[in-house]
């Protein structure tokens, strides 16, 4: 009987061993990825700078303030159990990028997400994109804080990130939960920046790939 059981142990840890063999696989090691090295290294660099004051552009306070958004960047990078996920809290449609990972050679798409909805987590979303005329807050990357964007420009989150876009009902600016990576203007990267308006991306129907 002892042995039956012991059997029996051996034969339940075999069967969960390759039950949960896919989920293992499914998931992302973000920090093999390009958003990795690039974070790891501007962490480096603010380090540097702020043994060679002077030499830098930034003041101590902006330095350690970036210094804390990287090192959030780089957390979720390390800890992230799934690729980057969007969520449309606007009260409108949100024009987002993101890409297949496994196709990730070919680029990003802009696609449209609407309000209420998150984008598939088998996706990985890249970012989002703002149209001109538009108030963002929250950030001061652009200089414009609730002020209306002047021309059309786009925001990166690294691989991993749960962004979520809201309106404040107060300004009728968009206000995300975490500090962009990067924020991409037209001909800059490779991204595919339109000129559209919020009114044109309101009358879009929804087509971005979403949770069931």
């Amino acid at each position: 009987m002892k042995l039956f059981k012991i059997a029996l142990i051996g034969l339940v840890l075999l069967v969960n061993l390759v039950v949960a063999q896919p989920s293992w696989a499914d998931r992302p090691n973000l920090t093999q990825g390009s958003d990795y090295t690039e974070v790891t290294q501007a962490i480096n660099n603010l380090l540097k700078s702020k043994d060679e004051p002077g030499d830098y552009e930034y003041t101590p306070e902006e330095i350690e303030q970036k210094l804390g958004d990287l090192k959030l960047q780089k957390y979720v990078l390390e800890t992230a159990q799934d690729w980057a996920q969007c969520r449309n809290e606007t009260g409108k449609t949100l024009a987002v990028y993101a890409h297949k990972p496994k196709k990730a050679s070919q680029g990003n798409t802009l696609y449209f997400l609407g309000n209420g909805e998150i984008t598939d987590n088998d996706w990985d979303c890249d970012g989002v994109y703002l149209p001109s005329g538009s108030k963002v807050a929250g950030f001061t990357a652009t200089n414009i804080q609730d002020q209306e964007l002047a021309e059309p420009l786009a925001i990166k989150v690294v691989d991993g990130t749960q962004l979520v876009a809201k309106t404040n009902p107060d300004t009728n600016a968009v206000e995300f939960n975490v500090t962009p990576a990067k924020v991409i203007r037209v001909g800059e990267m490779n991204w595919t920046i339109p000129n559209l308006s919020q009114a044109e991306i309101d009358a879009t129907a929804p087509n971005a790939p979403i949770e069931d």
